[in-house]
């Protein structure tokens, strides 16, 4: 029996019916397709234009802060500390003793000096009589002149002793007085590293002292940022600075910009500056550390809010709209990041148009339905005034 026939209208059956039941699904499947489209195509975007006018950019540069006056105390003297009159971390004022060398050897010396000093005075006076019964004699001619001469000459190397007599007993003074070891100036003692009883030579460190009433930090700033300090007439005590703590704290009080060095670091292509503080309570040290925080002024400056940008692989982006309204990529340079707006080098004009927010359910090559939403409502930074 041919059973071909059969097979073929079986299945010819079976085909239409199934036909028939999938075809609800396509076209359910094709209208909810529809349907998302159509939503995303009516789903609007705010955009914005980036935004141009002139603001504040805050920069930081780690500084090194050193006191106004702080130098290290050493003995001019051979000797014993016999005492130390001041304690670590106190205060002091000029002329003030903080130690006592052994002055025993140095009072001798000194002694010394006077006794021959009063040797070579006695001298010159026996001198000066021989000198004028000399030159009595002489101008009488019972003796030559020559006599009278030596008799000068006698009296002057006499003379000479006297002064060397002189700065002998100095010396002794001064040395004598190097054994009280007193302060330069009113500030702050620091560390002893030898205690009472150490034998000291000369030029052994004792202590150090910091006038701490003020304080210098210096920043280095680029070659580039150098010159735009100049162009605006930024030193000379006119640019006000912060201080900023290694707490990250503020210094209660604002400096100025004094000074620049002289030279450029080849190595480096930076150029230090000095700022000065005020330090009324002594908060800040000799040798702390900090960042000098300084408000330089931008005119024109682009500005783009960050939820209007992403990150892709350490590059800033944003999308831009061409004149289709279709979305594409667009990389930006940025210059400075302040409070919720970059600052844009390059990359974007004031007339391109950005998508404002909502570009995580945005990708490139999406058209879509655009609104404005004005830069004006946007809280930008304020300008400087």
């Amino acid at each position: 029996m041919n059973y071909l026939p059969k097979l073929k209208y079986i299945f010819l059956v079976y085909y239409i019916r199934y036909s028939l039941l999938a075809f609800p699904i396509i076209v359910s499947f094709s209208c909810s397709s529809n349907k998302s489209q159509i939503a995303q195509t009516e789903d609007k975007f705010q955009i914005i234009n980036p935004i141009a006018k002139d603001t504040l950019i805050v920069a930081d540069y780690v500084a090194e802060i050193h006191s106004i006056q702080n130098v290290e105390i050493r003995s001019r003297v051979r000797g014993f500390i016999e005492q130390i009159h001041v304690d670590e971390g106190t205060s002091v004022q000029t002329g003030q003793v903080i130690f006592t060398l052994s002055a025993q050897e140095f009072r001798e010396d000194l002694l010394k000096a006077n006794a021959q000093l009063k040797n070579a005075l006695a001298e010159l006076k026996i001198a000066e009589v021989e000198r004028n019964n000399t030159k009595v004699l002489a101008d009488k001619n019972i003796v030559s002149a020559s006599e009278l001469a030596m008799a000068n000459a006698k009296m002057e190397a006499i003379q000479a002793r006297i002064e060397e007599a002189k700065s002998a007993v100095a010396s002794a003074q001064i040395n004598l007085a190097f054994t009280q070891v007193k302060a330069p100036f009113s500030g702050t003692i620091n560390r002893h590293p030898l205690k009472t009883g150490s034998l000291v030579e000369e030029g052994n460190l004792l202590t150090s002292i910091s006038n701490n009433q003020e304080v210098f930090a210096y920043f280095k700033v680029s070659e580039k940022e150098y010159f735009d300090f100049i162009k605006q007439g930024k030193l000379n005590n006119s640019q006000k600075v912060q201080l900023v703590l290694a707490n990250n704290e503020l210094h209660s009080a604002e400096g100025v910009i004094e000074t620049a060095e002289n030279e450029i670091d080849r190595s480096t292509g930076n150029i230090a500056f000095r700022a000065r503080f005020a330090n009324p309570n002594q908060l800040i040290k000799h040798g702390a550390s900090g960042k000098v925080r300084v408000n330089l002024p931008l005119k024109n400056a682009l500005l783009v809010p960050h939820k209007s940008t992403f990150e892709i692989q350490e590059d800033i982006y944003v999308y831009a709209l061409d004149a289709k309204n279709t979305a594409q990529l667009r990389k930006i340079k940025v210059k400075q990041s302040i409070p919720n707006f970059y600052v844009v080098e390059s990359g974007l004009s004031p007339q391109d148009k950005i998508i404002y927010e909502g570009i995580q359910r945005v990708k490139a090559g999406d058209k879509i339905l655009a609104e404005n939403k004005g830069s004006k409502s946007i809280n930008s930074p304020i300008a400087q005034k």
